[in-house]
């Protein structure tokens, strides 16, 4: 509701565009992308148009806001709802530069493999931050280390000397879309592969690779 009062300038656009959210919906979507960034072990793919959508309501937000008479209660209650929404959009895009750095190779590896039509991992702005992470990692190793070695050693393989996401780590998940016959691998040797039902709406403690294309798809969600 919060929302909605903010942006009533907003209203007298056209409704009927089937793509359009409600600022309740596009908040919604960008909190889902937060959590299953923050919990997933792995890099996900890029939610740009989330995050240029929520920035083009906070600036309305802030201008609708500026027109509320000084002292007025909603004008607090609005600053606290701005404040919270920027703390979940930056919290959002720190994760996914926290694992860039940690994990560069990999999500540049990944990114540069991809097959046409997939979608892009990293964005326009993330790709150029990793591969100037990449260069500038790689300089410094070389004026360090590499070059005291010897010449047979003055290579390093990124991909190798960078440790991989764990997709085997345990993730708690939130159903929203009901799964029939997902695989689940045995935690030790002795056990066999066996198949679960997801219902919609139970939560379940699973590791990451089984349930890491439902994620992609929003089937379910990381908390």
């Amino acid at each position: 509701q919060i929302m909605s009062d903010a942006l009533s300038d907003d209203e007298n656009q056209d409704e009927s565009q089937e793509d359009v959210m409600t600022p309740a919906e596009l908040i919604a979507r960008l909190e889902e992308a937060w959590l299953n960034e923050k919990f997933s072990p792995e890099l996900l793919e890029n939610k740009s148009e989330v995050v240029e959508c929520v920035m083009e309501q906070l600036t309305h937000m802030e201008a609708n806001l500026q027109r509320v008479k000084k002292g007025d209660t909603k004008a607090s209650v609005h600053r606290m709802e701005i404040d919270r929404i920027r703390f979940v959009l930056s919290s959002y895009l720190r994760s996914r530069l926290q694992k860039i750095e940690k994990f560069f190779p990999h999500v540049l590896e990944r990114e540069q493999s991809r097959g046409e039509g997939d979608p892009s991992l990293l964005s326009p702005e993330e790709f150029a931050f990793a591969k100037e992470y990449y260069a500038n990692t790689e300089s410094y190793l070389k004026a360090v280390a590499l070059k005291r070695m010897p010449p047979n050693l003055q290579t390093v393989d990124m991909l190798k000397a960078v440790p991989e996401p764990c997709l085997d780590s345990f993730v708690f998940l939130r159903v929203k879309e009901a799964q029939e016959n997902i695989l689940v691998e045995p935690e030790t040797d002795d056990q066999r592969e066996y198949v679960v039902d997801l219902e919609e709406g139970s939560q379940h403690l699973m590791r990451y690779r089984t349930i890491a294309p439902l994620v992609s798809s929003g089937a379910v969600q990381l908390i």
